[in-house]
């Protein structure tokens, strides 16, 4: 594994040395000190597009000065830059700067630091940082016979609207969730987290378009050695772009060829406020409604928010159901081949001639009986999830009634073989997190063949496996399995069951970074950092 990936680090830096020479050459030039030329430039450097907007006029009301906004069409919010274009730089505060010495030095700093109403100013001076603000929703102030630039925060334009979530619905509680903007995403969370340890780190990642990935964490509750882990997997990303929290997922997971997902994600500002309260750390991703949470354990996937706005005991008898449903949809279809196949004398006699009676006249065994159900079921799951939502639902439902019907009538599987498939898919809904539901449909082929195979005896070694496999996986140093192995009486409290509220309010004792024990291997890079702290080595 180490090998493959570094192979495949060496040849991706081959394949972009022209690119980065280009941003040598071409995006650290200084600006010009002519504004027309730098005009010019911006204009060639886009190609001509003409979504870059350039607004020119005069600074002041007695002044010939001239001065130029530049921004990108989409991605700003008109209504600041009419505000602080329109009606600061035309106002008569300016024609005092203008009688200096210096006067584009000093009207520069003049409109960073007084006439420009808005909260987040920076001077530049080369084509890089101007052309990357342009791009970020930033508005560029360009001023004839100044080198420099300066940099106003007017990031806007359209978008979604707080909604509430579709992925994981509750009855009972809050209803919003995380939009495709970073800035509001972070704002939810400290919203329902008033604590100034909570600390925001930022960077950039990506050579290509860079893409604003934050993580967030409660300082003194959070592990230091955790952080600093995460920081260090950050810098050893070197890819070209970052289009979901996916691709981050895949990047700085501990394990990357395993069936069971070590990263947990959500867009449920709820879920994200408890784990970081729990110790965590939570990984944004511009773009994205979707937010990621390290390290993560098995049974994190059936704990839903539901769980903690109910009685305690009707949370855990829901959760207990969440773990029976996961154990039916991988189980469930192997369990009845083995018992048709293999073991018989295991079914009751009146059981066991109705199962014998229905299966009379199917010519495939149990195994192609099972196949054939579960590929149907999962082709019609993907159909109505990829169709129009209107007619989606109706295609998946209509669909298995009249194959499942027409099947049983047409005498190519068994009424028991369609009630057996029709729970398992039932089951696998019942997990609140999507992920760890395609990870039973894939394991429970897996199973299938083992049971055709072997019967209970391959159902038993495939199962070992599965956990012996669980048991030597990692999240970022947090055995997977935790607090069931290694056992931790402590921590059962909010695993299997969960107690009262009154019972649960000491940290657990999980989230305990073991360095030693990383399986992880990262690669080194190129990655240059952009962040503010300063930790011995592991700073950025």
């Amino acid at each position: 594994m180490s090998f493959w990936k570094q192979f495949r680090k060496q040849w991706s830096r081959k394949s972009q040395n022209p690119k980065k020479e280009f941003e040598t050459n071409s995006g650290k030039r200084n600006l010009s000190t002519d504004l027309q030329t730098n005009i010019d430039q911006m204009k060639k450097e886009f190609g001509y597009s003409p979504d870059i907007i350039i607004r020119k006029f005069h600074l002041g009301t007695e002044s010939v000065l001239k001065a130029a906004a530049v921004y990108m069409d989409g991605l700003v919010n008109k209504d600041a830059i009419t505000h602080f274009v329109g009606h600061f730089l035309g106002s008569e505060n300016l024609d005092l700067s203008l009688t200096n010495v210096n006067p584009h030095e000093s009207l520069l700093h003049f409109l960073r630091d007084h006439a420009l109403e808005i909260h987040e100013l920076n001077t530049m001076d080369t084509w890089s940082d101007m052309m990357m603000s342009c791009l970020s929703g930033d508005t560029v102030i360009l001023i004839d016979g100044s080198d420099k630039a300066i940099s106003a925060n007017t990031r806007g334009g359209e978008q979604r609207p707080i909604s509430e979530s579709t992925t994981q619905v509750v009855i009972r509680g809050p209803k919003d969730a995380f939009t495709e903007v970073i800035g509001t995403n972070i704002a939810l969370v400290r919203r329902r987290i008033r604590n100034p340890n909570l600390w925001l780190e930022n960077i950039k990642i990506g050579t290509i378009t860079p893409t604003d990935v934050s993580i967030l964490y409660l300082h003194g509750i959070a592990n230091e050695d955790l952080i600093k882990e995460v920081r260090k997997r950050f810098r050893e990303i070197d890819i070209d772009s970052i289009k979901e929290t996916g691709n981050i997922e895949e990047l700085i997971e501990d394990q990357t060829f395993t069936p069971f997902p070590t990263i947990y994600n959500t867009d449920r500002p709820d879920i994200i406020s408890a784990n970081i309260l729990e110790g965590r750390v939570a990984i944004f991703v511009d773009g994205t409604p979707f937010v990621l949470i390290v390290p993560t354990i098995f049974s994190q996937f059936f704990q839903s928010p539901d769980d903690y706005n109910h009685r305690f005991d009707f949370a855990t008898f829901v959760r207990l159901l969440r773990y029976i449903s996961f154990f039916i949809s991988i189980m469930g279809p192997a369990i009845y081949i083995a018992l048709i196949t293999f073991h018989q004398e295991m079914i009751p006699s009146q059981l066991l001639f109705s199962l014998v009676s229905s299966r009379e006249g199917v010519p495939f065994p149990a195994l192609v009986e099972a196949l054939m159900m579960e590929l149907s079921f999962e082709i019609l799951r993907e159909a109505g999830v990829r169709m129009p939502r209107s007619v989606g639902q109706a295609v998946s439902i209509v669909g298995a009634l009249v194959l499942g019907q027409a099947a049983v009538q047409a005498g190519i599987v068994s009424p028991a073989m369609v009630i057996v498939v029709a729970i398992t898919g039932i089951a696998s809904f019942a997990s609140p997190a999507f992920n760890i539901a395609i990870t039973a449909r894939m394991l429970r082929f897996i199973l299938m063949i083992l049971a055709a195979s072997f019967g209970a005896f391959g159902i038993t070694m495939g199962t070992i496996f599965f956990i012996a496999h669980m048991t030597s996986l990692q999240s970022f140093g947090t055995p997977y399995l935790s607090p069931f192995a290694p056992f931790n009486l402590f921590d059962q409290k909010d695993a299997l069951i969960r107690l009262p509220h009154w019972s649960v309010i000491v940290k657990s004792k999980l989230l305990k970074f073991k360095k030693n024990n990383q399986p992880w291997k990262g690669n080194p890079s190129s990655f240059s950092n952009h962040g503010e702290r300063n930790e011995d080595e592991d700073h950025y």
